[in-house]
């Protein structure tokens, strides 16, 4: 296999994962999930409800799972109409490290840490002047490791 071989495939593959992560992520994604994936014990909601985590692992369970789904369907269906010749098995690789990094993130606790250990907890935070830091923080965390899904299923 070429180096442009693996590089068409790495860019088609990074679009499929790309688009398909956003149309997951905010239109397969249920409000309950949105709502309840970052639960943990002790939570309380607006309204003062208390959670717990194992509500918010299986929210996020569930989310992971439509949205994993999403993903591999996009990325079949690009395969056979654009002739990608990906592998089966470097494409459930690619799914695995999406979705469990995507898992990851969404309970929101480790990524607000992760955030607090390079020193962008003010960031994070930032929820005024048209920007929510929390979101773009997750959002750029998926597409890092979208990437590395994508150099994956390229090989």
């Amino acid at each position: 296999m070429s180096n442009n071989t693996i590089a068409v495939r790495f860019a088609a593959t990074y679009a499929l994962l790309r688009v398909s992560a956003a149309v997951a992520d905010h239109w397969v994604q249920s409000t309950h999930q949105a709502a309840n994936k970052g639960w943990h014990d002790g939570d309380t909601d607006a309204q003062g409800h208390a959670h717990t985590s194992a509500e918010g692992r299986k929210a996020c369970a569930a989310h992971v799972a439509s949205y994993v789904a999403t993903q591999g369907l996009a990325l079949a269906v690009g395969n056979k109409v654009l002739g990608l010749a990906l592998k089966p098995r470097h494409v459930l690789a690619a799914l695995a490290v999406s979705g469990v990094t995507h898992y990851v993130a969404d309970r929101r606790r480790p990524l607000k840490c992760l955030a607090g250990k390079v020193g962008k907890a003010p960031f994070y935070g930032l929820a005024d002047h048209g920007m929510n830091g929390a979101y773009a923080l997750d959002q750029s965390y998926h597409h890092l490791f979208e990437t590395v899904a994508a150099a994956i299923a390229a090989r």
